[in-house]
């Protein structure tokens, strides 16, 4: 019953609601630090507006470097933030109970790649927060999360010379 109700609710909300329309709407209506206020709470509670909308927004300020050079330094602290909530989530009981206990021998492998994890979310369009909370829950080291996801700022370099010269 659960799974049929949530297909229903995203069947409605699709069929009746346009997200990106919605979120182009967003990026006309607010100012521009209501736009990048948006993007920072996006960036950090799991990442699952596409930034490429904010980099297309970006192009058409008057400096859109400007603003894709802070786009770029939110995103890398909203991915910053979003690992010291994945080191806070442990802190419960029960999470810590089940990740220490049940998911030992997974959680050993998955150090072992963390900095990888981070990597992908750092250069290909997946979210980096949802990478960022994955480091922080394994406990990876805050100085690789530092240094991998600096890949983060080369990203919004790279997508913003290909949207900008293609807008």
């Amino acid at each position: 019953p659960y799974i049929l109700g949530i297909v229903l609710l995203i069947w409605g909300l699709n069929y009746f609601f346009n997200i990106n329309e919605f979120l182009v709407q967003i990026t006309e209506m607010l100012p521009a630090y209501g736009v990048l206020s948006f993007f920072f709470v996006s960036e950090t509670l799991l990442g699952l507006v596409p930034p490429e909308i904010f980099i297309a927004w970006s192009d058409k300020t008057s400096d859109p470097w400007c603003n894709l050079s802070i786009l770029a330094l939110l995103s890398y602290a909203g991915g910053l933030l979003a690992y010291w909530m994945g080191r806070s989530i442990t802190k419960i009981e029960s999470v810590h109970h089940y990740l220490e206990v049940k998911m030992e021998k997974q959680l050993k492998n998955s150090k072992k790649w963390g900095g990888f994890l981070i990597v992908v979310g750092a250069l290909l369009p997946l979210p980096f927060s949802i990478s960022c909370i994955a480091a922080g829950i394994i406990k990876f080291p805050f100085r690789g999360v530092i240094l991998y996801g600096s890949l983060r700022l080369l990203r919004f370099a790279i997508y913003g010379l290909i949207i900008f010269n293609a807008i």
